[in-house]
């Protein structure tokens, strides 16, 4: 564990194991913390590398930095403070953009990319939903995550898993709203055909956030890319269905 200075930025990270780097990031408002049983699982025979983005986890918050474009500037500067050699990218839900905005700046950089109950452009389509989920936070944000995380798990899903992640949200700075804005007005589809670096994408059979159709029509976009889906898995993929989702990632990474 230990701290990594990136754009003026403190970035708390978690470097366990060795062998072939595994960065994993994390999304919206949780911390590395999301990646525990992967990175339990991984650890034996890869170099597992989990970092909480600025304003979440342990990481620092700054006042500003809170867009798609900034987290991927993190990100990259972040590989090269750790001098990681192309190593393979796995990113859950916002990060996914993080993970293509990366391999599109940076294709020589980077190994392969997962994303992971990815939104990627959906949410360009529902603003009004996006300006109404802006406006409770504002008004009641302990009340509003309360109501919105568990729709982020599949129905049955552990209550003290919810609650935990409810928890890391509200200990995230409130300035990671600007990632809700900026992502209501993401769409990376017309420069997805461009990206080079090998893409795997997993997706929760039972994804509410996300429907199966965005990453399945991001990776007929993206020259030979491919998608897994995690079955019985909700949009924390990660989490939900933990054993699944870390199998899946071991038969993509072999």
């Amino acid at each position: 564990m230990g701290y990594a200075t990136v754009n003026d930025t403190r970035l708390y990270y978690e470097d366990l194991g060795s062998g072939r780097p595994l960065v994993f990031l994390h999304g919206w408002g949780t911390s590395g913390r999301v990646w525990d049983a992967q990175a339990a699982d991984l650890m034996t025979d890869h170099r597992v590398i989990t970092l909480d983005m600025r304003g979440c986890g342990r990481s620092d918050r700054p006042a500003t930095g809170y867009t798609i474009a900034e987290a991927t500037r993190d990100l990259l500067a972040f590989l090269d403070v750790l001098e990681l050699d192309r190593p393979t990218l796995i990113g859950s839900s916002i990060a996914g953009a993080f993970l293509i905005e990366a391999a599109l700046a940076a294709p020589d950089r980077i190994g392969a990319i997962v994303p992971a109950d990815a939104g990627m452009h959906h949410f360009s389509r529902l603003q009004e939903s996006m300006d109404e989920l802006l406006a409770n936070l504002h008004a009641d944000r302990a009340g509003t995550l309360a109501a919105f995380v568990p729709n982020w798990y599949r129905p049955g899903a552990s209550t003290a898993m919810i609650d935990w992640t409810v928890r890391q949200l509200l200990d995230a700075t409130p300035r990671i709203d600007g990632l809700v804005i900026d992502q209501a007005g993401y769409d990376p589809r017309p420069r997805l055909a461009q990206v080079r670096v090998p893409t795997h994408f997993l997706h929760g059979e039972l994804d509410a956030e996300v429907p199966l159709s965005v990453p399945q029509e991001c990776a007929d976009l993206i020259p030979a890319a491919h998608l897994t889906v995690i079955e019985g898995a909700g949009h924390m993929a990660q989490q939900d269905q933990a054993a699944r989702f870390t199998q899946a990632l071991r038969k993509i990474l072999n």
